[in-house]
């Protein structure tokens, strides 16, 4: 372009102003229209996608992409609430159905009519969130303490209170994490709500430890975990494949194991939805649509360790160290969304205080 305002500047200095002016602005519409959309996305921080696979869908969908990890998930809703008049985000990944009547009462998502709203899936999600993963919270154990110990794993919540089981086992804090927030609800849908918090003063008494969050439990207090004590941890049903995977040595069966004990396994089922009061709205439906591509759908199992929603997306090899519980347990929907926070309040006060 330069040179075609060179090729006809006058000689007088205010025809030379004029095209010159004409010019920049050209140069600036064309750079305007070619500026990718910015997408701000509020996740937990368990998220994570190959970048290539993000770079790519930025580039096909003219989209940039602004991630912000606002640590578990429990944590991120309440940013979400916290900042509903002013919105931090376009789009949230990350509310599950144990928080989803929790988002829903406080009015901070937006209904979204896109195809992936409608598309089968194997989990369920209330609208206006679309289902994207499932996976189960249960409690993994390292095989080799017990092993070197000839100690048997517990098989049941009442062996599980035995105070020479409950020393062994870290949990995660309801009002702080996802992870035990879903424990909490296995516990409450198997036993019914007074019987399943007289098993948690048990467990207090027994000598359980509290976490903030999953990372905290997994990575310090878990036996695996170096200065790590303890040989229960509750987590996922995922975490067994998730060892094998990313081992430095070539193992062929996974240190940890899963302990699918009735009352203790908890089916957790992940979305996606518009913030409400947020913008990009074009850019943020490309978005839920990618994370219900089949792409997305296969490399999330070895990124995030979740199940794909989408029945036609084959599981990943390793994920043979990870089989799905036969049962989980969960009070209804309504009971959640009514008494979830009195729950987690009456938790505090017989665990904690």
């Amino acid at each position: 372009m330069n040179h075609g305002i060179f090729s006809f500047i006058s000689s007088r200095r205010h025809a030379a102003i004029v095209v010159f002016s004409f010019g920049a602005a050209c140069a600036g519409a064309a750079l305007a229209q070619d500026k990718p959309t910015e997408l701000r996305v509020l996740t937990h921080s368990s998220f994570a996608l190959p970048k290539p696979l993000l770079a790519q869908f930025e580039k096909e969908a003219g989209v940039k992409l602004r991630i912000s990890k606002a640590g578990d998930a429990g944590e991120m809703l309440n940013k979400l609430i916290l900042t509903a008049k002013a919105p931090v985000a376009d789009v949230v990944f990350g509310i599950d159905n144990a928080l989803a009547g929790k988002a829903l009462a406080a009015d901070v998502l937006e209904a979204y009519a896109g195809p992936a709203a409608s598309r089968e899936s194997l989990a369920a999600l209330p609208a206006p969130l679309v289902p994207v993963d499932y996976g189960y919270v249960t409690i993994n154990y390292d095989k080799a303490w017990f092993a070197k110990r000839k100690q048997a794993v517990p098989t049941t919540l009442e062996e599980l209170a035995q105070p020479a089981n409950a020393r062994l086992l870290v949990v995660q804090n309801p009002a702080t994490s996802s992870t035990g927030y879903g424990f909490l609800l296995a516990t409450i849908g198997a036993l019914g709500e007074e019987k399943a918090f007289d098993w948690w003063a048990r467990m207090r008494q027994g000598g359980m430890k509290v976490a903030k969050g999953w990372s905290e439990a997994y990575y310090a207090d878990f036996s695996r975990a170096e200065g790590g004590t303890r040989p229960l941890v509750v987590s996922y049903a995922t975490s067994p494949a998730a060892e094998v995977f990313y081992s430095k040595d070539k193992i062929t069966e996974s240190p940890t194991g899963s302990l699918a004990i009735p009352g203790a396994v908890y089916r957790q089922v992940e979305g996606i939805a518009l913030v409400k009061g947020g913008g990009a709205r074009a850019a943020a439906g490309k978005l839920i649509e990618f994370m219900r591509s089949p792409e997305v759908q296969k490399q999330m199992q070895t990124e995030m360790w979740m199940y794909p929603v989408d029945a036609a997306v084959a599981r990943a090899e390793v994920m043979k160290f990870a089989p799905e519980p036969a049962q989980a347990d969960a009070p209804s929907e309504k009971d959640v969304a009514d008494k979830g926070a009195a729950w987690v309040a009456r938790w505090t006060k017989v665990v904690l205080k």
